[in-house]
């Protein structure tokens, strides 16, 4: 079960945010040369513009019947912030030059992803960035990390996503909604988070 702080339109009437919580995934195997088992516990780290890494929570798979993994993932709240956007708490890291603030899925999501689609992963991973300028939470400053396969796990590329895009739940909650056609690559280094890594 998912928990997030409502926010207007996007996250209305859901229950309180819980960085803790944790969320169950099956995975469908991926072919990837010379790639580890993702079985174990993984980090998840966010690598930024002044060259830090930061470690903002774990990714536990576990092999599962038929195939694939299942994974519970736990974010951990000692590494964030709050921050009161538009009225509304939100757990934030950085300041300058943006704040970078997870935005957990509102929705029941999917329990699969393919050998080389891993939508709902990535849906697990949202972000929403604030400059210093900006007033309140803009929630079409959306942040979506591509995910790729790699030899020891994933990683990720920012893509710029419409948060409002998911302000009323999809027609059909078992297809992701933030779609390629939703998605597009900033710009080489224009976020402060330039990637993030689970290995």
């Amino acid at each position: 079960m998912r928990h997030a702080h409502s926010i207007p339109r996007l996250l209305s009437g859901l229950a309180p945010l819980a960085l803790a919580a944790t969320v169950a995934f099956t995975l469908a195997p991926v072919a990837v040369a010379n790639a580890q088992s993702l079985k174990g516990t993984k980090s998840i780290t966010l690598q930024t513009g002044e060259g830090d890494s930061i470690r903002i929570g774990t990714v536990t798979f576990t092999k599962a019947s038929g195939g694939g993994y299942g994974f519970s993932l736990q974010i951990d709240s000692g590494v964030f912030t709050d921050h009161f956007l538009s009225m509304k708490e939100f757990k934030c890291l950085g300041g300058t030059p943006e704040l970078m603030c997870w935005v957990p899925y509102p929705y029941q999501s999917g329990a699969t992803i393919g050998e080389a689609d891993f939508a709902w992963l990535e849906h697990s991973l949202l972000f929403m960035f604030k400059r210093p300028t900006d007033f309140g939470a803009k929630l079409w400053n959306g942040v979506y990390f591509r995910l790729v396969r790699t030899p020891r796990g994933f990683a990720g590329t920012p893509q710029a996503v419409d948060l409002n895009h998911i302000s009323a739940p999809p027609s059909d909650l078992t297809v992701p909604p933030f779609k390629p056609a939703l998605r597009e690559d900033y710009a080489p280094n224009s976020r402060w988070v330039r990637s993030i890594r689970i290995e």
